[in-house]
């Protein structure tokens, strides 16, 4: 009698137990799908492919710079980016970007005027036309800045640093420039 009683208290606890860990995850559960069904009340949309009202594109100027040759591998499979050898004619939308400048600007020193911040800046004004020169984007810039701290003693890791930042902003201007053109409509390209 005395082990029964052991063996039917031990018996609840490890189902107690279970059901206690059930009922957390299915709490767990109904939280992530109570959030995902008031994403999906706000309009929030991850982000996917861009889908573009173009199937070809030129990008000027050839061979460019960074910016340029990271938009040339962005388009991938979904939009053909046309050889700088071939006419422009075989494009639907030719994409002149500018100018393209990089700065690097001291925006704070320290009492005995070392620099101690600075700001990194990237800007590129494009534009957009169909072959035939109708203009779609007409004088667009996109600027993106980066503040870093500065320290002498560490010079090579900071320059380091510089270069990251540099090429995180030149692949923040990518995405936009590809969010841009993928908002002009087949209409504009008549």
């Amino acid at each position: 009698m005395y082990e029964a009683r052991i063996l039917s208290n031990t018996l609840p606890n490890s189902v107690q137990t279970t059901r206690r860990a059930l009922g957390l995850r299915l709490v767990k559960l109904g939280l992530v799908g109570l959030a995902s069904a008031s994403l999906m009340g706000c309009g929030f949309k991850l982000r996917g492919n861009q889908n573009f009202a173009f199937s070809s594109i030129a990008i000027n100027p050839n061979p460019g710079g960074g910016v340029v040759t990271d938009l040339r591998r962005a388009f991938g499979q979904n939009v053909q980016v046309i050889a700088e050898q071939a006419p422009l004619t075989q494009a639907q939308v030719v994409l002149n970007v500018v100018s393209e400048q990089r700065e690097k600007v001291v925006v704070g020193v320290n009492a005995s005027g070392q620099v101690r911040e600075m700001q990194l800046r990237i800007k590129i004004k494009f534009m957009a036309s169909t072959p035939k020169g109708r203009e779609i984007l007409v004088d667009d810039e996109i600027l993106q800045q980066r503040d870093f701290s500065y320290n002498e003693s560490a010079a090579l890791a900071k320059e380091a640093e510089e270069a990251l930042l540099y090429r995180d902003m030149q692949s923040d201007i990518v995405q936009q420039l590809m969010r841009r053109l993928a908002a002009i409509k087949a209409s504009q390209l008549d």
